[in-house]
């Protein structure tokens, strides 16, 4: 996604088209708290056990929880604000600090 974003905006920026790549992590919608409701079917397992079975499986969350839907949508709408005009060519990771850089 990083190559694409790169390649492409070099292509669409002059002619006054960002591009911007936005890679959420974990996102606490409907979907996924459905999904650890049946994680959670186990009979010997919670919703808040099912949740740190799935953090820990990722490799832990510094902050110990998902991100919520706004959270991920205010990073978004400032991306796409006059506040951030110049940036182009750019992947954003918000996941928590789940996925380790280099």
């Amino acid at each position: 996604m990083r190559n694409y974003s790169k390649s492409l905006s070099n292509e669409v920026t002059p002619k006054g088209v960002r591009v911007l790549a936005v890679s959420p992590g974990w996102i606490n919608t409907t979907a996924s708290k459905d999904w650890l409701g049946e994680i959670a079917r186990n009979p010997n397992s919670t919703i808040e056990q099912a949740q740190q079975g799935v953090m820990a499986a990722l490799g832990g969350i510094p902050f110990g929880r998902p991100s919520e839907p706004r959270e991920v949508a205010e990073f978004v709408g400032f991306l796409v604000s006059p506040r951030a005009s110049y940036l182009t060519g750019t992947e954003y990771v918000i996941d928590g600090g789940t996925v380790p850089t280099i």
